[in-house]
């Protein structure tokens, strides 16, 4: 009966200690998953910051962006209303080559192009769930979809109306430049070098409607834009908040 006990006692105390055995290895691995979980979930947050730093970056571009192109469309819808003044007053108020000049510095054709990739990678990486603040997020997401989508209409609508405009202008006066294409930011400089004032055109209903329209474009895309400054002004803004929580 001892003997019986003895050889159970052996048997259990070898099972126990391969059960112990087991008992490390599982934990071992347990814990070494663990730890690589929390490794990548330190990366992730890190990528996810670094991220965010680089949005602020690009929101600043795109401000700047803005405001410019909110400062070239009320300069042409002052040279709109002055171009209309004068019109209203059978052409007394302005100069042929004023009214030309100011008639050729309107320009409603312009567009603002969203610098997007910052926002598309942290899409992409998943990190923008990793965004703590849902206000942020929720910005995020209505500038770069409902607003992107809607500036786009806009911008394609005005677009198509300015190059009729542009091409009717330069034809009704017969509008001549020069141009210094190593001049200037973009396309280059340009220099009127003659024109022909047709008066009959200028004070018809056909060229008022015109300017009136170009004046309705102007105005419209201004409060859109002011419309999107205020979203990416609130989109920065939290962003800094962001990274200075995980700082």
């Amino acid at each position: 009966m001892c003997l019986y006990l003895f050889k159970n006692f052996k048997v259990i105390k070898n099972n126990l200690k391969y059960f112990i055995e087991g008992l490390v290895i599982i934990f071992s691995i347990f814990i070494s998953f663990y730890v690589e979980d929390v490794r990548k979930g330190n990366e992730n947050f890190k990528t996810k910051n670094e991220l965010v730093g680089d949005l602020i970056v690009s929101l600043e571009d795109d401000l700047i962006q803005i405001n410019n192109l909110i400062k070239i469309l009320q300069s042409s819808e002052e040279n709109i209303l002055e171009l209309l003044n004068d019109i209203d007053s059978s052409h007394k108020i302005l100069a042929d080559n004023e009214a030309i000049k100011k008639l050729l510095e309107i320009e409603v054709g312009i567009s603002f192009f969203p610098k997007d990739g910052i926002f598309e990678q942290l899409i992409s990486t998943g990190t923008f769930e990793l965004i703590k603040n849902n206000e942020l997020k929720r910005v995020l997401l209505e500038m770069f979809n409902h607003q992107k989508e809607r500036n786009y209409a806009t911008s394609t609508e005005i677009d198509l109306w300015n190059a009729v405009y542009r091409g009717e202008i330069l034809q009704k006066f017969r509008v001549r430049f020069s141009y210094n294409s190593y001049d200037g930011e973009f396309y280059g400089s340009r220099t009127l070098n003659t024109f022909y004032f047709d008066r009959e055109y200028y004070l018809s209903n056909d060229f008022y409607g015109m300017l009136s329209q170009a004046q309705y474009y102007a105005n419209m895309y201004m409060r859109q834009l002011n419309d999107i400054k205020k979203s990416y002004e609130t989109a920065n803004s939290l962003s800094v908040e962001e990274v200075k929580k995980e700082s």
